[in-house]
């Protein structure tokens, strides 16, 4: 497994994370058996980055990770993030990033996740009503405090990671990134690779849709999350499946399946790009891993590149009105 840095104060990391919500919330009846394999198999395999948050499940998520880990919490770091407010039956309360709020929810994710100290505890949204410095300034007191080792910001704008970087240095900043969501390209990854910062791409592969396995709305269970994006639906589900079939004809050209081709063309941004590709199937992981060291020829990247342009997908990432956390997946 190839290893690459997350900012500058000395976090390492395998080259592909494994991002766990869809272990128990938002896409699939949960499994704990099957998804504490998978964790196990990754890192057999050298994946060494398990990426969660308190508000998957909510907080299951965070204990599944835990008992999973329990026995080899030497040989992983997790990552975490707070900010997303639910209630015990997963119904949306807002965010907040209130400095003793900060304090209350590292100390909650120690407990549910069983460690001493968190590897990287991220802000998993900004809270428009509280200053960046001030959720920034909280975490650096974590950091002092020896419960987080590493900070980072998930989905910020450029200005907010500049100021949230002057308080504290980022290891990370998390945005879903991927052959249809290039948003990152416009302005974020500029300001991470002017600080040293890592960037963590939740998302690498549209939500499995970049997979080639998902034909039809009908292959979603009546409560996937996904049936909620405007990707998925209607016209913008045909046309963003034409460019899937694209995306799988050049593939098959080099013998490899079209998550593959997708993952690699994303390590190969850059060396401070770490996809977080979550799954719960040892299957589906094995294969995701094995494009770690698929290099893609120059001729290839341009064929990507005018097989799936920047704005060739259709619809937006979320619906107008949406306060939900569908990462890692």
């Amino acid at each position: 497994m190839q290893r690459r840095r997350l900012g500058q104060q000395g976090l390492e990391v395998s080259a592909m994370g494994l991002g766990c919500l869809s272990m128990s919330d938002f896409y699939n009846v949960p499994d704990e058996p099957k998804s504490i394999a998978a964790i196990h198999r990754a890192i057999e395999l050298g994946v060494d980055l398990l990426d969660t948050a308190d508000c998957y499940g909510p907080n299951i998520n965070e204990e599944l990770v835990g008992r999973a880990v329990s026995d080899r919490r030497d040989q992983v770091k997790i990552a975490t993030k707070f900010g997303f407010m639910r209630d015990a039956d997963g119904a949306w309360l807002g965010l907040s990033g209130r400095p003793e709020y900060v304090h209350e929810a590292c100390d909650a994710s120690l407990r549910r996740l069983g460690v001493d100290y968190i590897d990287l505890y991220q802000q998993h949204r900004v809270d428009p009503d509280v200053p960046i410095e001030e959720t920034v300034g909280a975490m650096g007191e974590l950091v002092a405090a020896g419960k987080v080792r590493y900070i980072g910001l998930s989905e910020a704008e450029p200005d907010e990671i500049e100021r949230g970087h002057g308080v504290h240095p980022l290891a990370s900043v998390q945005t879903e990134y991927s052959l249809w969501s290039r948003e990152p390209e416009d302005g974020v990854l500029e300001a991470t690779r002017r600080h040293g910062i890592g960037f963590l791409a939740y998302s690498p592969l549209s939500r499995g849709f970049l997979t080639g396995s998902i034909r039809t709305p009908d292959d979603f269970g009546a409560d996937d999350y996904r049936r909620t994006l405007p990707r998925f639906q209607g016209e913008n589900f045909q046309r963003n499946l034409e460019l899937v079939d694209l995306v799988q004809e050049l593939a098959s050209k080099r013998d490899v399946t079209a998550a593959q081709l997708a993952l690699a063309w994303l390590l190969g941004q850059g060396e401070d790009v770490v996809p977080i590709p979550g799954t719960a199937r040892v299957a589906h992981l094995e294969e995701n891993i094995a494009a770690v060291g698929l290099e893609l020829s120059g001729e290839e990247l341009a064929q990507i590149e005018e097989t799936s342009p920047a704005l060739a997908v259709a619809g937006q990432r979320y619906p107008d009105v949406d306060v939900s956390a569908g990462d890692d997946s």
